[in-house]
């Protein structure tokens, strides 16, 4: 008798019909009784068969994906960003004055942040690898809202520093969990694009925090004997404590069960990752154990790479957090200097956009961050050594930009370089972005009010930063194609996928 799958659709780029009826217990032929072992590979080995990149299904799947994944992930990045990054304009928006903060207690709120940022990573996406997304991601959103809002209500410098403590420790899981949340969904090269949309919301966010400080500052202050910066925290605290409360709604959860896609299109989502051996999240196939996964993690060198090429740009973005610092001793001051914080967020939103979609249709993501980053040295160069206000403002404007470029790349550089098993990869992203974000902790540092009108430690260091990115990406990107991170065979995974799809079903799979 012939097996049930033995019959594949006759044009191959037709995979309406992904998951073909299995026998079960149920009814059984007897010669299939002996080879039922097999099945699910043979199936899964059809599939592959069939698949064709650029299906009309597959496409009908990513634009499902695109609808719901990325805008999620920018709202939400956006809030977080916003809840962030408003302690610059806070600053001087009045909150330096009235608390009559020094260069060291603005430097220790800055760092506060990232000291329980760095801390909390790594263990929040562990805990991601075993949760429903949409409800974790959300979730933080509401309770770092409810955090940044209460930066309000405080009375003293220390007491803000505490704040921003507690609200790094919330944002935490958020930035490495929805790189980690986006590369469980999209291929090598349809990742960067997507995440370069997602990333604007960071640069979105610090052009749109100046619109705001600006408008509240100008227009809030004193209003029910409040001061514009205190409701600067509020009113961008409750608008994520809102979004959060209902995002999690259009969230999908993980390829291998997710409910908002049919069968055939959860083994298509599954099939692409395991074609680009990409470890699937929650999938069917080989889970490892989290403190192995832990031990993967820093015993590879490739994460220990990585995490270099993500310490040296987020290093050199810390200075986003001093822009409206640096914009004053530009020359520009008070509402109007405010304003004048958005052109280098604008540039930065383009560069990301521009420099993800090189990348993904060259299929090549080191080689654009060695020529921006190279670029970038170049302008950083003219602003340390320029004295004129205008070149030192437009050649800062494009730096600034070209850090926000290379930012998603060499994240989603590292998504691609160690991809399997997908424990391993929740880890080092949450690895890679904890210590590279350690960076800031000593890059708070670099820019005190002493060193105005030029701050030339700042841009030397900075500069030197970009420079050593250039030159790492060429290096690493030798070692890591002469040793590559090998994956489990594809057919394997899809076929420990239908087999879980069968069991979902209520279906009781056949073994010899």
């Amino acid at each position: 008798m012939k097996s049930p799958l033995a019959k594949s659709p006759s044009k191959p780029t037709q995979a309406a019909n992904l998951i073909t009826p299995v026998a079960t217990v149920d009814h059984v032929p007897e010669v299939v009784m002996g080879v039922n072992k097999s099945l699910d590979y043979q199936h899964a080995a059809e599939l592959a068969a069939m698949y064709v990149p650029g299906s009309p299904e597959e496409k009908k799947l990513l634009r499902k994906l695109d609808f719901r994944l990325v805008p999620c992930c920018w709202i939400l990045s956006l809030l977080g960003y916003l809840d962030r990054s408003n302690i610059g304009n806070a600053k001087t928006g009045g909150m330096e004055d009235d608390f009559n903060l020094t260069d060291n207690q603005y430097s220790i709120i800055v760092l506060m942040f990232f000291v329980s940022y760095v801390l909390v990573e790594v263990p929040s996406n562990m805990l991601l690898t075993r949760v429903n997304p949409a409800y974790y991601l959300s979730g933080l959103c509401v309770v770092w809202g409810v955090v940044a809002a209460c930066m309000a209500a405080t009375t003293s410098w220390y007491q803000i520093a505490i704040c921003r403590f507690f609200l790094g420790a919330v944002e935490a899981g958020f930035a490495p969990g929805c790189a980690y949340y986006l590369s469980s969904w999209y291929r090598n090269f349809e990742l960067a694009r997507r995440y370069a949309v997602y990333y604007t919301a960071t640069a979105t966010a610090g052009a749109l925090s100046g619109l705001l400080a600006g408008v509240i500052t100008e227009h809030l202050n004193g209003v029910r004997g409040i001061p514009g910066w205190r409701w600067l925290f509020i009113i961008e605290g409750s608008m994520s404590c809102f979004v959060g409360c209902f995002i999690w709604y259009i969230m999908p959860d993980y390829p291998s069960k997710t409910k908002f896609l049919s069968e055939e299109e959860r083994i298509l989502a599954c099939q692409r990752l395991a074609l680009d051996g990409i470890g699937l999240a929650q999938g069917a196939h080989e889970k490892v154990p989290r403190a192995k996964a832990f031990m993967m993690t820093v015993k590879d060198w490739r994460v220990w790479a990585q995490t270099l090429m993500f310490v040296l740009v987020t290093g050199a973005q810390t200075m986003q957090y001093f822009i409206p610092t640096l914009i004053e001793s530009f020359g520009w001051q008070g509402y109007y200097g405010q304003y004048m914080t958005i052109p280098g967020y604008a540039f930065g939103i383009l560069c990301i956009l521009a420099f993800c979609w090189l990348a993904d249709y060259y299929k090549n993501k080191w080689v654009f961050i060695s020529i921006f980053g190279g670029i970038g040295t170049v302008f950083f160069i003219i602003v340390t050594a320029s004295t004129n206000d205008m070149v030192r403002f437009i050649c800062a404007i494009f730096a600034f930009g070209i850090i926000w470029g290379c930012s998603p790349l060499a994240k989603t550089w590292a998504v691609e370089t160690i991809a399997f098993p997908a424990e391993k990869r929740a880890i080092a992203i949450a690895w890679i972005n904890a210590i590279g974000n350690s960076s800031s902790i000593y890059g708070s540092f670099l820019w005190p009010d002493r060193d105005s009108p030029h701050y030339t430690p700042g841009f030397a260091v900075t500069t030197s930063w970009m420079g050593i990115l250039a030159t790492g990406a060429s290096v690493f990107a030798y070692f890591f194609a002469k040793y590559p991170l090998k994956a489990p065979n594809a057919n394997d995974v899809v076929a420990s996928e239908l087999r879980a799809q069968r069991e979902r079903q209520g279906k009781k799979p056949i073994d010899i």
